[in-house]
C-alpha cells in the first residue's frame, strides 16, 4: 500500500515490475506541466483518464489510455496498463485489476480528491468543464510560508491609520483604564474569531473568496453571499478609510500643500488660547480622489505588481514602531516639547480616568462641538485597528501549507498586535498630558526619535499599502461571488480563471471614491466596523454550527477550539455592534437580511454541503428517536399518505403521476403540514432497471415540486406490482414516520383491460394493507377531482358503517380546510340494523361529534339485512336493478367457468392461483348488501360534492373477481367517492 513520506514523495509498498514499485522506490511528484498531464488534458472531458507515475519515468513511451469510472470494459483496459520496455517486451498487468478502478498512484486519484467532485462543481453550475489540473497551484508561482504569507500581511492590515493618528487621542478621551477595557474587548473578539477561522480553514482545502468561501460552505450559499457582499462593502469602505488617513497625515506633514485651510481655536484650559490647524475637508476630498485613482492604476497592473511593492510598505511600519518606542523612552531628555512630560507616574494617574468631551468634525475638543463621544462610540472608532485577521486566509492560494500557516500566522499576528496596543496605551498615557493627547493628532510623529519626519512618511506609506490591499482584495471577493453564479445580477463581475477583475475593480473604486467624498474619517469607521463585525459573526457562527453538529467530515487539524468559544465570539461581535450604534447595527442586519432574501428568491439553488443541511439531518434523527417506536397519541397524529402513482391505466410518458393524485394528497394535509410519499413500481430486474429507476425518481420528484406538493418520490423495481407493493409496505419509512395511509385510485378500467390480473393485484394490495395495519383510501372519479381553483358547493356525505378510529371524520375536516371544499357542509349517515337502535345511535353520534368539535348533520338509516333478503325490505330502485342483474349473471358465468376448469383438470375450485370455497347464498347476500347501500347513496347523496363510504374488506376464500363485482355494484353511478378503511387505532380524541 502506498504511503507519503515527510518530503511529499510517494513510496511504493509493493507492486510489479511494470510500475517499478519495489519497496523503497520513490516516485517523482507529478506536476501540472508534466507530459503525462498535458497528454491526458487533451482527452475528451466526458470520459475519465488514467495514468500512473510510471509515465513520468519513461516519457518517450507515453500513450493515451481511456478508462471508464463505472467499471465497464474500458476500466479494465485502464487498469491493465501495458508499457513497452526498450527491448520491445510488455510489462505485467496491474495486480489491482480486481477492484475495477485505477490505483491511487493515478494522476486522477488522490490529486482530484483535493478539489470538488466533477459531477458536483464548487459552484452550482452544472455541466461545467473542469480540468484535471483545476485548483492545483501553478509550478511557477512562488509559495509563501507562515511569516510572509500570513503573519506579515495580517500585521500590515491590522497596524494602520487608527494606531498612528487616533490611538493616542482615544487614550486621552477614554483614559488609560477604559482604553484597557476597550482594547481587551476588541482583542478578545478578534482572538476568538481567529480561533474559529483557524478551525474552519484547517478543515479542508480553501479556494478563492476568503471568508466568503468559508462562510458559504459552512452556512449555505444564501448566508455566504449576504455576508460576503457585506464584507466586500466593508473592504471597499476600509480602502476609503486608509486613503483619508494617508491624505490627512500628508496634509499635517506638509501644510503648504493644502488648497484650503481651516483654523480651529481650542480653549484648552490654559491662559492663552492656542490656534490649532486641521486639514480642510475639501482638501481631504480632492487629494483622496487623486490617491484612489493612482492606487487603482496600480491594482490594474495585477497581483504581480502589488506583490513587488508590498514589501516596501513593511519596512516603514517596523521602522516607525522602533522610532516611536525610542521616542517614548527618551521623551523630555532629548527634545523637550510642551505637553510631553516623559514617562511619569503622576501623568499615568492623571490620565487613568476618562474625560469625554465634545469635538468638532475633525476630532478637536470644542465646548460647543457637534460630536459627543462616549465609550460606545470609541469602540466603533477603534475596532478597525484590530481588523485584518482575514488577510492570511485571503491569500490561501499562495500559501505553501494552508492548514499550518493560517492558524499559526493569524493567531500570532492577533496576539502580537494586541500586546502592542496594550503596551502602547500605557506608554502614551504616561508620556503626555491629556491636553496633548487630545489636540495632537500626530503624537506618534511628535515623540518619535530620531527622525519624526520619516515617521510621517512611514505612516503615509503604510496606510496607502493597507488601502492598496483593500482595493486589491475587495474586487477579487466580488469576482469570487460572481463566479459562483448564485446571483444573475452579478454576472457582470465574472472573470475567467487567472484573469484580473477589471469591472469589479472599477465598481470598488467608485464606492471608495464615494466614501472619500464624505471626507470624515470618524464617520466612516463605524460603517467599516459593522461590516467587519458582521463577517466575524458569520465566521464564529459557522465554526459553532460545525463544531456543535460534529459531522464525520468535520476534522479540522487545528484542535484548540470548542463550540462554546465560537458562540462567545459570535455573541461578543453582536454585543459590540450594539455598543457602537444600534442604528448602524439595525441597518447592517437589515441589509444582510435583504440580500439573503433576494438570494433566496432570485439566486440559483446549490448544495455545498453546508452546516444547515447537517443540522436538519441531526434534527431529523433526534426527532425520529424522540418519537420512538410507540404509537403516536391521537392529538399528534398526522396523515402520512403513501400515494400509489400509476397502479392502473396508462399516462403519457412525461407525466409520472396522475395530476389529480397530487391535488388529492394536498387535501389530506392541514395548511400543507405533513409528508406525502409518492411511489411507483417499475416492473423488471433491478440490475437492468436501476438507472431507469433513478431517472424516473428524479422525474417524479420534479413533478411533485411542480404541483406544489410537499412530499418525496420513490421508485421501486420489482418483478411485478404485488411483490413491489409488499416490499414497500414493509420497509418504507422509519419508526413513527412510516406511511399510515395508502392512497390509490379505483381501477375503473379493470373490466375492459384485464379480468384476472388487476382484480388479483387490487385485492392483494388491500389484504396487504390490512395485514400491515395501514389505512386505505381509494379514490373513484379521480379525473373529476377538483383542484384548488374549482370551488365546490353542496355537502360532504359520510356513510359511517364500521368503526375506523375516526379516520373518515378526520378526512372530512381536512377537506373543509381546502379552498375548493370550504363552502361545503358535512352530513353523517349511520347504518342501524334495527329501528330501536336508531334514536340511541343518533344521540350518541351527535354527542361524539360535539366532543370532537365537529359540526355535522347526523342521519340514521335502518337496514334489516335478513328481512331484505327475504323481500321484506322492498325492491331496490329501478336504476340499480339492471346493474344488480348484470352482476349476478357475470358471477354465475365466471363460477361456471371455474367449475368446468376444475372438473377438466380434476382439481378443486381454483381462482387467483389458490383454492376457493364459494357459498353462492353468501355471494348473493353480498351483492344485495352493496346494491342496497348504493341505492341509499344515490337517494341521499346524488348532489353531494364528495361521498365517503367505509371500505368492505375482501371476503375470505372469495375470488378477487367477485370482490370487484361487489365494489362495482357499491359504486355504481356515484361520480366522486372515497372508499375509506381505518386501522386498529384512533386518529381523533375527545380530550384536550
Amino acid at each position: 500500500m502506498d504511503r507519503e513520506n515527510g518530503d511529499g514523495d510517494i513510496e511504493g509498498g509493493g507492486g510489479d515490475d511494470g510500475f517499478r514499485s519495489s519497496i523503497g522506490r520513490k516516485y517523482r511528484p507529478v506536476l501540472a506541466n508534466d507530459r503525462a498531464v498535458l497528454e491526458m488534458s487533451s482527452i475528451d472531458p466526458g470520459s475519465s483518464s488514467s495514468s500512473t507515475s510510471a509515465f513520468a519515468d519513461h516519457p518517450p513511451n507515453l500513450r493515451k489510455v481511456k478508462t471508464s469510472v463505472n467499471g465497464s470494459s474500458d476500466a479494465k483496459e485502464g487498469n491493465a496498463l501495458h508499457q513497452q520496455q526498450p527491448n520491445g517486451t510488455q510489462q505485467q498487468e496491474s495486480k489491482l485489476e480486481l477492484f475495477g478502478f485505477d490505483s491511487l498512484v493515478n494522476i486522477l486519484g488522490l490529486k482530484s480528491m483535493t478539489g470538488e467532485h466533477v459531477a458536483q462543481p464548487t459552484s452550482p453550475r452544472d455541466g461545467e468543464d473542469i480540468s484535471i489540473t483545476a485548483g492545483l497551484p501553478k509550478p511557477s508561482a512562488p509559495k509563501l510560508g507562515t511569516l510572509m504569507g500570513v503573519f506579515i500581511p495580517c500585521i500590515q492590515s491590522i497596524l494602520g491609520i487608527i494606531y498612528y493618528i487616533r490611538f493616542s487621542w482615544i487614550v486621552g478621551m477614554a483614559g488609560i483604564g477604559e482604553t484597557l477595557l476597550l482594547v481587551s474587548l476588541c482583542g478578545t473578539c478578534t482572538f476568538l474569531t481567529s480561533i474559529s477561522l483557524s478551525a474552519i480553514a484547517t478543515n479542508g482545502a480553501m479556494k478563492g473568496g476568503g471568508p466568503y468561501y468559508l462562510i458559504g460552505r459552512a452556512l449555505g450559499p444564501e448566508v455566504g453571499v449576504s455576508i460576503g457582499l457585506c464584507f466586500f462593502l466593508g473592504n471597499a469602505v476600509a480602502g476609503a478609510l486608509y486613503v483619508l488617513g494617508a491624505v490627512e497625515t500628508f496634509l499635517k506633514a506638509v501644510p503648504a500643500a493644502g488648497i484650503f485651510r481651516e483654523t480651529v481655536t481650542q480653549v484648552n484650559g490654559t491662559a492663552v488660547a492656542q490656534p490649532i490647524e486641521s486639514p480642510s475637508s475639501h482638501d481631504l476630498q480632492i487629494y483622496g480622489i487623486i490617491v484612489t485613482i493612482l492606487l487603482c492604476f496600480i491594482v490594474f497592473g495585477g497581483v504581480k505588481m502589488i506583490n513587488r511593492v508590498a514589501p516596501a510598505f513593511l519596512i516603514p511600519v517596523l521602522f516607525s514602531l522602533v522610532c516611536i518606542f525610542l521616542g517614548v523612552l527618551l521623551a523630555r531628555k532629548d527634545h523637550p516639547t510642551e505637553g510631553i512630560v516623559g514617562l511619569n507616574s503622576k501623568t499615568f494617574r492623571d490620565n487613568w480616568s476618562s474625560d469625554y468631551q465634545k469635538t468638532n468634525d475633525a476630532g478637536i475638543p470644542q465646548p460647543d462641538g457637534s460630536t459627543t463621544w462616549d465609550f460606545n462610540s470609541l469602540v466603533g472608532l477603534f475596532f478597525p485597528a484590530v481588523t485584518g485577521i482575514m488577510a492570511g486566509s485571503n491569500r490561501s492560494s499562495s500559501l505553501r501549507d494552508t492548514q499550518r500557516s493560517i492558524p499559526v500566522g493569524t493567531l500570532a499576528a492577533t496576539l502580537t498586535t494586541s500586546c502592542l496596543y496594550l503596551v502602547s496605551l500605557v506608554l502614551f498615557g504616561s508620556v503626555a498630558s491629556r491636553e496633548k493627547l487630545l489636540t495632537d493628532r500626530l503624537l506618534t510623529a511628535t515623540i518619535a526619535w530620531p527622525f519624526p519626519s520619516l515617521i510621517k512618511i512611514g505612516i503615509i506609506l503604510s496606510t496607502m499599502g493597507a488601502a492598496l490591499q483593500s482595493l486589491t482584495g475587495a474586487p477579487r471577493l466580488l469576482a469570487a461571488i460572481a463566479n459562483d453564479d448564485i446571483l444573475p445580477i452579478l454576472n457582470y463581475f465574472k472573470v475567467a480563471d487567472g484573469g484580473e477583475p477589471h469591472v469589479a475593480t472599477f465598481f470598488t473604486a467608485f464606492l471608495c471614491i464615494g466614501c472619500v467624498i464624505i471626507g470624515n474619517l470618524d464617520l466612516i469607521t463605524p460603517t467599516v466596523t459593522m461590516f467587519f463585525l458582521l463577517c466575524y459573526t458569520g465566521v464564529n457562527l459557522s465554526c459553532f454550527l460545525l463544531d456543535l453538529l460534529d459531522a464525520p467530515s468535520w476534522r479540522p487539524r487545528w484542535k484548540f477550539h470548542h463550540w462554546s468559544t465560537s458562540l462567545v465570539g459570535a455573541l461578543l461581535c453582536i454585543v459590540i455592534m450594539f455598543l457602537i450604534s444600534w442604528s448602524f447595527t439595525v441597518v447592517s442586519l437589515a441589509l444582510a437580511s435583504l440580500i439573503y432574501k433576494y438570494v433566496s428568491i432570485k439566486g440559483k439553488a446549490g448544495d455545498w454541503g453546508d452546516g444547515f443541511k447537517s443540522a436538519y439531518f441531526q434534527l431529523a434523527l433526534r426527532s425520529l428517536r424522540s418519537l420512538g417506536a410507540n404509537q403516536v397519541h391521537p392529538k399528534n397524529w398526522y396523515p402520512i399518505p403513501l400515494i400509489f402513482c400509476r397502479p392502473w391505466g396508462k399516462l403519457p410518458e412525461n407525466v409520472p403521476c396522475h395530476p389529480k393524485l397530487a391535488d388529492f394528497a394536498n387535501c389530506m394535509k392541514k395548511k400543507g403540514r405533513g409528508m406525502s410519499i409518492f411511489v411507483s413500481i417499475l416492473d423488471g430486474d433491478y440490475h437492468e432497471c436501476a438507472e431507469d429507476a433513478k431517472t424516473a425518481c428524479k422525474q417524479l420528484s420534479t413533478y411533485i415540486d411542480y404541483k406544489n406538493c410537499e412530499g418525496v418520490a420513490e421508485i421501486v423495481v420489482a418483478p411485478n406490482m404485488s411483490e413491489g407493493f409488499r416490499g414497500i409496505i414493509q420497509t418504507m419509512g422509519l419508526g413513527n414516520l412510516k406511511p399510515n395511509i395508502v392512497v390509490m385510485r379505483y381501477p375503473e378500467i379493470w373490466r375492459r383491460e384485464n379480468l384476472t390480473e388487476i382484480p388479483a393485484t387490487f385485492v392483494g394490495i388491500i389484504n396487504d394493507c390490512i395485514v400491515a395495519n395501514k389505512a386505505v383510501v381509494i379514490v373513484k372519479g379521480l379525473d373529476e377531482w377538483p383542484n384548488e381553483y374549482q370551488r365546490q358547493y353542496g355537502t360532504i356525505d359520510l356513510y359511517w358503517i364500521v368503526r375506523d378510529g375516526g379516520l373518515m371524520l378526520l378526512l372530512s375536516q381536512l377537506l373543509l380546510t381546502k379552498a375548493s371544499f370550504e363552502n361545503c357542509k358535512i352530513q353523517v349517515f349511520c347504518i342501524a340494523e334495527d329501528d330501536g337502535d336508531a334514536e340511541g345511535l343518533k344521540a350518541d353520534v351527535k354527542k361524539f361529534l360535539y366532543d370532537l368539535r365537529m359540526q355535522a348533520e347526523v342521519f340514521v338509516i335502518t337496514m334489516k339485512w335478513d328481512a331484505q333478503m327475504d323481500g321484506g325490505g322492498g325492491s331496490p330502485q329501478d336504476e340499480s336493478t339492471e346493474a344488480f342483474t348484470s352482476a349476478q349473471q357475470r358471477i354465475e358465468d365466471y363460477l361456471t367457468q371455474m367449475k368446468v376448469g376444475a372438473q377438466t383438470e380434476g382439481t378443486p375450485l381454483m381462482a387467483d392461483g389458490k383454492p376457493v370455497i364459494v357459498n353462492e347464498k353468501q355471494v348473493e347476500k353480498f351483492l344485495y348488501t352493496t346494491l342496497k347501500l348504493n341505492s341509499i347513496i344515490l337517494r341521499y347523496s346524488r348532489m353531494a360534492a364528495v361521498v365517503l363510504v367505509s371500505l368492505p374488506p375482501p371476503p375470505l376464500s372469495h375470488p378477487a373477481y367477485f370482490y370487484m363485482e361487489y365494489m362495482d355494484l357499491l359504486l355504481e353511478n356515484v361520480p366522486r367517492i372515497l372508499i375509506v378503511r381505518g386501522y386498529r387505532r384512533d386518529v381523533v380524541t375527545l380530550f384536550t
